[in-house]
């Protein structure tokens, strides 16, 4: 039997074990879960690299087959631009082959303390500017169009709104070289420490608005969100028109929908209503261990896909 015949089968005789589960408990349920298999989902959500190793091991490729064959049409994944070359073409064709697209991936070379966009120094424009340049040639090798970035940590010794304007100023440079190539960066607002420069998502809609480009948006990452200031729901339509990508995650832990204090059935409504068609990353780990927690994993995301 092949390899890939074989994890399918093992993936049927688990969720034929998840059903009766819930049979007992839910019968409708269970009868959503068994007809559900494979069905593509109503958003587009993104698998990243180990989401599914249990189920389908620890390549890549073959976690993007199989999470296709699951109903998945999209994967992220942050450590794109630091894989060989010769590997971000085989995923890239492996995509394109199964008609599956490519959600963020981060902006190479950069992290938060080597790109203090918000100091204005020439040092790290540098840096970002060549970032910029190597970004547009992962996303050829990978079909991309989506570039996550951070601007970096405050700068304690300058006001804000000089920060702010040395941040605008170098999210404009750095336009000009991935506009004409098609690509967006997304602009990240942060929760990981009081550190970091950017942390709202109006914050990050007043950079947009001022940079003034289609390449320039913001990433709603709605974990970050949650922990920085809630209201969801209300925050999005606020951005909405600057929103190029959103990410997912519940909190607390970081785990898939249904696992925390985010209503994510209703947050999703939203979104389709809203008529978003891109890709919403699945910037989480899984709640469950082994092939048990990536099946419930799966199942997370028919319940909380199942607005309609």
């Amino acid at each position: 039997m092949k390899r890939r015949n074989f994890v399918q089968n093992s993936v049927l005789a688990g969720a034929s074990l998840l059903t009766t589960g819930l049979l007992k408990t839910d019968p409708a349920a269970a009868e959503t879960a068994a007809s559900d298999t494979g069905k593509p989902f109503h958003l587009n959500y993104g698998i990243h690299d180990g989401m599914f190793k249990n189920l389908a091991g620890d390549d890549f490729i073959d976690q993007i087959k199989f999470a296709y064959d699951q109903g998945f049409r999209s994967i992220e994944d942050n450590g794109m631009a630091h894989r060989p070359v010769d590997q971000q073409k085989k995923i890239g064709d492996t995509l394109a082959k199964l008609g599956m697209a490519m959600g963020v991936f981060v902006q190479p070379g950069l992290g938060n303390d080597n790109n203090l966009l918000a100091s204005g120094k020439a040092e790290h424009l540098d840096k970002f500017i060549t970032s910029c340049k190597e970004a547009v040639e992962v996303a050829k090798r990978i079909n991309g169009k989506l570039v996550t970035v951070v601007p970096g940590d405050f700068v304690r010794n300058l006001p804000i709104g000089v920060q702010t304007g040395n941040v605008i100023e170098a999210i404009k440079k750095g336009t000009s070289i991935i506009e004409p190539h098609g690509l967006v960066m997304v602009l990240e607002p942060l929760s990981d420490n009081p550190d970091l420069f950017l942390r709202t998502p109006d914050q990050a809609y007043a950079i947009c608005k001022a940079v003034g480009s289609p390449s320039c948006k913001i990433l709603y990452d709605m974990y970050h969100v949650q922990r920085n200031q809630g209201n969801i729901i209300p925050t999005l339509d606020w951005v909405y028109d600057e929103i190029g990508y959103y990410q997912i995650g519940d909190n607390p832990g970081r785990k898939e929908p249904g696992t925390g204090e985010v209503n994510y059935k209703n947050i999703f409504k939203h979104i389709y209503d809203k008529g978003y068609k891109g890709v919403l990353g699945m910037e989480h780990g899984t709640a469950g261990a082994g092939k048990e927690g990536e099946l419930a994993l799966i199942k997370a995301y028919r319940e909380a896909d199942s607005f309609i």
